[in-house]
C-alpha cells in the first residue's frame, strides 16, 4: 500500500509551540510519531514524506529514519533542501525528490501547496502549512497536525475525490 505524511519535524522542539502540538517535549513527540508510523506502515508499504522531515545532524536523523518501516520516499521540503539528495539517501531514504510527484495521473504530491484552479485535472496533496487548509476542493493537506500524527492511506485520500 501507499501512505503519505508531511511535516513531522522530528527533533524540532520549537515546532511543539509553533503548532500547538500536544507533546511535553521532543522525546515524547518523536516516540509517538515513530510508534504511529510503525503501527501503520509495514516494510512492504511505500510512504511518501512530503517534506520537513527532521532537525539535527546526520547521525541523529539517520537514527530516526532507521527506526521507520517502509520504502521511504522524501519529497524535499523547505527545511530539507539544505542537504543534497545523496545526503538524504545516506541517512536512509530510498528515493529523494526535489520537486513533485504525480500518482495515478491525478494526484500531485508536493511539499508546498501548488496552484490548482478548477480547470486543472489534479488534486494537490501537500504539507508545509501544518494545521491550516487551502481553500478549494483541489487540495489535501497531509501535515501531521491534521492526521493525529500518523500517516494517511493514499487509498483513503483517493476515496475523497472519486464518485
Amino acid at each position: 500500500m501507499i501512505y503519505i505524511i508531511g511535516d513531522t519535524h522530528f527533533n524540532h522542539a520549537k515546532v511543539i509551540d509553533y503548532e500547538n502540538r500536544p507533546f511535553a517535549d521532543v522525546k515524547a513527540m518523536n516516540k509517538t510519531m515513530i510508534k504511529n508510523w510503525n503501527k501503520t506502515i509495514s516494510n512492504k508499504d511505500t510512504i511518501y514524506h512530503l517534506g520537513d522531515f527532521a532537525w539535527g545532524n546526520k547521525r541523529q536523523i539517520k537514527k530516526i529514519v532507521g527506526k521507520l518501516n517502509g520504502y521511504k520516499v522524501l519529497i524535499k521540503g523547505n527545511h530539507d533542501r539544505q542537504y543534497g539528495n545523496e545526503w538524504w539517501h545516506n541517512v536512509g531514504f530510498n528515493d529523494v525528490i526535489d520537486g513533485g510527484v504525480i500518482l495515478d495521473n491525478f494526484y500531485l504530491l508536493s511539499h508546498e501547496p501548488m496552484y490548482i484552479n478548477s480547470h486543472m485535472p489534479y488534486v494537490n496533496i501537500h504539507g508545509h502549512i501544518h494545521g491550516n487548509k487551502m481553500e478549494g476542493e483541489g487540495y489535501y493537506n497531509a501535515s501531521v497536525e491534521l492526521h493525529k500524527y500518523k500517516p494517511i492511506s493514499f487509498d483513503y485520500i483517493k476515496s475523497l475525490y472519486t464518485n
